[in-house]
């Protein structure tokens, strides 16, 4: 009968119960000391099997030609950027492998120094060195695998243009706000500065109208001001005061100053005869030289005519 084979838990157990029985019989001989023990290897030799290379390089090579190829051994491009240019020969022999710098730089100039060979010869062998415009290179990453990743980029930046449209309506709305209330409270000034104008005005306290001309500007108030300041009455009462002067009087005892007296009844200087017996005016329906004939008399004196 066969037995079945072991599963990847049954062989591991296994190993370490050989393990364990390996290190019993080691100890028991006096093989193991006090400490760590670890098997120590040996430092690895190098093998420089020259013809297993050449064999090897034997084999990779092809019989090509060079338009298949494209390799070139050239040494760097002299280094022409100051004082420490070295000839070409000893380029080489001079760069310091732990300078990163200088490593890099003798990389550029060696691959700058194959461009410039190889370019011209390209050009005579008619092949094009310059991609086309329409080209598309296959990439690496599948089309599925770019799209996510479109995607992805897509709905970042999409946030970012919302988060930065949000700071930019908060932001004007923030203005606006300011500029709302800094309207709101010059119309206050301005309502407030007319209202005492006006007061001013109906006590008497002022004459000028200025008040009227909020919608202007300074300056043009300032102008009219000036143009109307020669014929404004800079002196005495104002406007209003004259008016109630002149309607009302001066002053003095209001109560019984139109009661007739003995001297106003006997003076008769200001009695008109004709004006007051109605012989002074015309009235009218009152016939006279200007009255218009009537209608037959004018067509009588149009029928004379003809």
């Amino acid at each position: 009968m066969d037995t079945p084979p072991l599963s990847g838990s049954d062989s591991d157990s296994d190993e370490s119960l050989v393990a364990d029985q390996e290190l019993q019989d080691a100890f028991s001989r006096g093989l193991l000391k006090p400490g760590l023990n670890v098997v120590l290897q040996g430092p690895k030799k190098a093998v420089n099997n020259v013809n297993g290379l050449k064999q090897c390089l034997a084999e990779f090579r092809r019989d090509l030609e060079w338009v298949e190829r494209l390799d070139v051994t050239l040494g760097p491009v002299p280094d022409t950027s100051g004082s420490q240019a070295t000839p070409p020969s000893k380029d080489q022999a001079a760069v310091n492998p732990e300078d990163d710098f200088q490593r890099e730089m003798t990389f550029y100039r060696q691959a700058q120094a194959a461009v410039l060979a190889m370019l011209p010869r390209l050009h005579q062998l008619q092949i094009p060195t310059k991609r086309p415009d329409d080209y598309f290179a296959e990439m690496a990453k599948s089309d599925q695998q770019m799209q996510k990743i479109r995607q992805k980029l897509q709905t970042k930046q999409a946030a970012m243009e919302k988060s930065e449209k949000a700071k930019r309506l908060r932001a004007l709305r923030k203005y606006g706000k300011k500029v709302q209330t800094e309207v709101l409270q010059k119309r206050q000034r301005e309502k407030a500065h007319m209202m005492t104008a006006i007061k001013k005005y109906q006590k008497g306290f002022s004459d000028k109208l200025d008040f009227l001309e909020g919608d202007q500007k300074p300056a043009a108030r300032g102008t009219q001001a000036g143009a109307k300041g020669g014929q404004q009455m800079r002196k005495g009462p104002n406007a209003k005061r004259r008016y109630k002067n002149q309607k009302f009087g001066f002053g003095g005892k209001k109560k019984g100053s139109k009661w007739n007296t003995r001297e106003s009844h006997d003076d008769v200087s200001s009695f008109r005869a004709k004006t007051a017996h109605g012989k002074g005016l015309k009235r009218p329906g009152k016939k006279g030289s200007n009255k218009r004939p009537g209608k037959r008399t004018r067509e009588k004196m149009k029928s004379r005519t003809r």
